[in-house]
């Protein structure tokens, strides 16, 4: 796309003959997918919290939504800037101010005298999560194999479910330390400063990571750093057919021009039809309502009458489950496909959305208006939940992450993975600044919205996602028609 070399297709030219090392490989993708560990850290940690900031700044359902969905409005300025950036400074140099940013993020809403020093706090660690959120699955399929790119591209949503664990556990262990997420802990901090501050050691870590890793070859063609770009394939991929492969990146880049939102758009339906439907998935993916459970979870099990240390029980225990299911999703996406585990994925959470729906839907509510869950209704609505967490964790958490990062053809690729990534953390903020206000109106409506969403996914998968597995790149961006917004089949 630029003169620096676009999110591209350098995985296509890895066959299933080549003889690298898959491990050097693994390492390398592990390490870029530590931005999606600070990703999920990032974003959860505040479930431990919420009640704690609620009470330290005084703060009313609206600003307290806020708060929370804050860091979302940066992830989603993060994402829409993140490709365009890459580009012209590199990958690893994007991947080195994204841990910057989780750094200083830590510190601002560790030590906030105030809610609005703590959005801002909020919002610089968000920019970082959304430019994490775009670097990591492009950098990883730019140095994965083919055959086994989906599992490597499915490492982003592990080490965003295992941040998302690790934060949840944090948060529980500190609050457990300390008596309280409100009470004093160290250096006359509460429990709950002590959960963003936490946040310091892995964002470090991550910045440091960064200087063992290579440049994407891509990249380093694009800038004509030909020399290096032969010693990073040569330890991907070992010594046979480097100068071939170099030539074919050389190729691929002549045909190439400067990214530009307007390539994304078509004449009668307003964007590409492939950008639709990545933006389809983007959407989809937020609006059944999975960061409900990770962002409140918390006070929303207080809210039906468990204690904050069981709330915080169950709350582990469900990050943990989302972590298994994960990994389960990575060691069959390449064997039975994306589709397939989408379309499961989409009846599993519409049932059991479903079920929580009515759930909370017909239970009495006290004289706070909170819902009391009696008898059968309260194991039923944990085991629900869980199973939610299941059925999305198999197929929507890793699967849309992979898509993104697999299906764009060559010529919009940074412009429209930007563009999907942003528009997911549109939602993601949509869906988060809206739930306190709809418990407060009725837990029942927002389930049974997140499970219409649910229903409606299955049917976008049906009509409008193509099958990628075990695809080339050049195969899947040959397909010229989709690009120009003719092809009826949209994907």
């Amino acid at each position: 796309m630029s003169e620096h070399g676009s999110f591209s297709e350098q995985a296509s030219i890895y066959d299933d003959t080549d003889t690298g090392s898959v491990g050097r490989v693994i390492t390398i993708a592990s390490v870029a997918a530590l931005g999606g560990f600070l990703f999920g850290y990032d974003s959860a940690v505040i479930n431990g919290a919420v009640a704690a900031v609620a009470d330290e700044f005084n703060a009313a359902p609206g600003p307290l939504g806020f708060a929370v969905a804050s860091a979302l409005l940066g992830a989603a300025f993060g994402a829409l800037t993140a490709g365009k950036f890459a580009d012209r400074f590199g990958r690893l140099f994007t991947m080195k101010i994204a841990a910057v940013l989780f750094l200083i993020s830590a510190v601002i809403t560790g030590l906030a005298p105030n809610l609005a020093i703590f959005i801002i706090g909020r919002i610089v660690g968000g920019i970082g999560v959304g430019v994490a959120s775009v670097i990591a699955p492009a950098y990883i399929a730019e140095v994965s194999p083919a055959r086994i790119r989906g599992r490597l591209g499915s490492l982003q949503q592990l080490a965003i479910v295992t941040g998302i664990f690790l934060s949840l556990l944090i948060d529980f262990v500190l609050a457990r330390a300390a008596g309280g997420s409100r009470n004093e802990l160290w250096l006359g901090l509460e429990a709950w400063r002590w959960m963003f501050l936490a946040m310091t050691i892995p964002a470090v870590a991550y910045g440091l990571l960064t200087l063992v890793i290579p440049e994407s070859p891509r990249y380093l063609i694009a800038t004509f750093r030909i020399p290096e770009a032969r010693r990073v394939l040569s330890m991907l991929l070992g010594e046979r057919g480097v100068d071939l492969k170099v030539e074919r990146i050389r190729e691929t880049l002549q045909h190439e021009k400067r990214p530009s939102w307007a390539d994304l758009r078509a004449p009668r339906t307003g964007l590409l039809p492939i950008v639709w439907v990545g933006l389809g998935l983007s959407v989809f993916q937020q609006f059944v309502g999975i960061n409900v459970i990770f962002y409140y979870s918390n006070i929303l099990w207080e809210a039906v009458g468990f204690s904050e240390n069981d709330s915080f029980v169950i709350t582990v225990i469900t990050s943990a489950v989302n972590i298994a299911t994960t990994v389960i999703a990575i060691a069959s996406i390449d064997r039975f496909g994306r589709r397939p585990l989408l379309l499961i994925g989409s009846v599993g959470m519409a049932v059991t959305l479903g079920v929580m729906a009515v759930i909370f839907g017909f239970a009495p509510v006290n004289a706070e208006g909170a819902p009391q869950l009696s008898g059968a209704s309260g194991p039923i609505a944990l085991i629900a939940a869980n199973l939610f967490v299941v059925a999305f964790g198999m197929s929507w958490g890793p699967v849309v992450w992979v898509l993104l990062g697999e299906k764009f053809p060559n010529r919009i690729r940074a412009a429209a993975l930007s563009f999907a990534a942003g528009g997911q953390w549109v939602a993601n903020w949509l869906i988060t600044v809206s739930f306190p206000a709809l418990k407060e109106a009725s837990l029942g409506l927002a389930y049974g919205f997140y499970a219409v969403c649910a229903v409606l996914s299955f049917f976008f998968v049906l009509r409008w996602v193509r099958e990628t597995k075990g695809m080339e790149l050049e195969e899947m961006h040959a397909d010229a028609s989709a690009v120009r917004g003719d092809d009826r089949r949209s994907g």
